[in-house]
């Protein structure tokens, strides 16, 4: 299993993350970028704060990684997720996956960004001009 998870409190990059996937057997490479985005349910956020128990969250990251290799022909997976305040623009989280061809690659991606926010224990707390809410760790 060729993977590369973290949990990191500092910037994510997105080019060092394309550049630890790729590899010459690879055709196709899938990456999702999660953005902080100015709104919510039509209310403007003023930022967003990310908070993990990160040994289980690695934990978990790892077993969705290994169900990805096992449903899909990846050869590399990455999966960086940040914790602390993020301001808008900035990106909490990095999915990328490396297959020969690129459906594989498509299907592993989608597939572990849904099932993090499904069962990692990574929380976001949206801020508002007038107060904050926590967002539900598994809607």
């Amino acid at each position: 299993m060729n993977t590369n998870i973290q949990i990191l409190p500092i910037t994510l990059n997105a080019q060092e993350c394309i550049g630890w996937v790729m590899s010459p057997e690879c055709g196709g490479i899938d990456i999702f970028i999660g953005t902080v985005r100015n709104a919510t349910k039509g209310k403007a956020i003023l930022r967003l704060e990310f908070e993990a128990y990160e040994k289980m969250a690695i934990s978990e990251l790892e077993k969705i990684a290994q169900q990805a290799f096992e449903k899909w022909p990846a050869q590399r997976i990455l999966i960086h997720h940040r914790t602390g305040v993020l301001q808008i623009g900035e990106i909490p989280v990095i999915i990328a996956v490396a297959a020969a061809h690129r459906d594989a690659a498509f299907e592993a991606c989608r597939y572990i960004i849904d099932t993090l926010k499904q069962t990692v224990p990574i929380w976001k707390k949206e801020i508002f001009e007038d107060g904050e809410v926590w967002v539900a760790a598994h809607p």
